[in-house]
């Protein structure tokens, strides 16, 4: 799971930018173009697409295994646990060493509690 979340970070990071440079784009080409031409947009829109195609894969890899993406940019995933017959969500973002954290259902990131593994 985590090359996968990994790679929705990086994607997304690479996706806002050429977000960005697409507005960029647009307000130069209105205006007096600077240099830039039509087929620097569409560049830059068939490139969001296949960004967006390549998250598009990895978040299905995530759903397969019954992972599920909380929030894009972070790489915040929550999948079923039990911790004491209860039916909870661990919960991972990437950039963290392992998973240590847990939350009940519908909880979410603010009701994050740390997993104690001695319990």
């Amino acid at each position: 799971m985590r090359p996968a979340a990994e790679r929705i970070v990086a994607l997304r990071a690479r996706m806002t930018a050429r977000v960005s440079d697409q507005s960029r784009l647009i307000t130069s080409i209105g205006g007096n173009g600077s240099g830039h031409a039509a087929s620097d947009l569409r560049d830059t829109q068939t490139e969001l697409e296949q960004l967006a195609a390549a998250v598009g894969h990895c978040l299905a890899e995530l759903d397969a295994i019954g992972v599920s993406v909380k929030d894009l940019d972070s790489g915040l995933l929550d999948f079923p646990g039990l911790r004491d017959g209860e039916e909870v969500e661990l919960c991972w973002r990437v950039g963290e060493p392992r998973v240590a954290h847990w939350h009940r259902i519908g909880e979410g990131f603010p009701g994050r509690k740390p997993i104690d593994w001695g319990e």
